[in-house]
């Protein structure tokens, strides 16, 4: 997503001397644009309303078909901009942790909203790195067989990237950057760090 203010604030949070608060801000603040990308396409249907002059039928989302997923716990940064934008969305959450040693995702909770098979899904994790944990999300999630995935990170790397569309191409990828590389320990390069830290001032 090239929108000047999604990188203008993603610059922003890459600066290592941003406080917690002001990283989280602008997550919040990118969120919130990117799901004005993301939801583009949404299905409308239409209402009776009646308007200071006259009746009419204006279109409405049907939010309440939407189920924003959020993979624990870096994706509760992008799960409120996200919601202030689509209110009536369903919350999906999927608890992952990466091992230290493999890099693998490790699966500690999983909860959907009923029904999945009408509704879309819009998954949440910032980073895309090495793609493990954001597959792993997804092959869960397919289990429930939602009417759609889509998948938004705020950076990616592209081994991530092409480990991701090799186990799901059918699933878009919404990103604000793909950064250069991987580093030995699986860290985005240049990246911004570690992003559930710096959302929750944690090391």
């Amino acid at each position: 997503m090239t929108h000047p203010l999604i990188q203008h604030k993603l610059t922003l949070m890459r600066q290592k001397d941003r406080s917690t608060n002001s990283f989280r801000r602008l997550l919040g603040e990118i969120s919130m644009l990117m799901a004005y990308e993301v939801t583009r396409d949404m299905p409308t249907q239409l209402i009776d309303i009646e308007t200071p002059l006259e009746k009419m039928q204006g279109p409405v989302i049907e939010g309440r078909k939407t189920v924003f997923v959020s993979i624990m716990r870096a994706g509760a940064g992008f799960l409120d901009g996200m919601l202030n934008v689509v209110p009536g969305a369903r919350v999906g959450h999927i608890g992952l942790y990466r091992d230290p040693k493999t890099l693998g995702a490790i699966e500690y909770y999983f909860k959907m909203p009923h029904d999945m098979h009408e509704r879309d899904a819009i998954v949440l994790d910032p980073m895309l790195a090495t793609g493990n944990s954001a597959v792993a999300a997804v092959d869960r999630l397919k289990e429930t067989q939602p009417k759609s995935i889509r998948f938004v990170c705020l950076l990616a790397a592209p081994e991530g990237l092409a480990h991701f569309h090799a186990a799901h191409p059918d699933v878009p990828v919404y990103t604000a950057a793909i950064d250069r590389e991987l580093n030995e320990h699986g860290y985005i390069l240049p990246g911004l760090g570690d992003a559930g830290d710096r959302i929750f001032g944690t090391k």
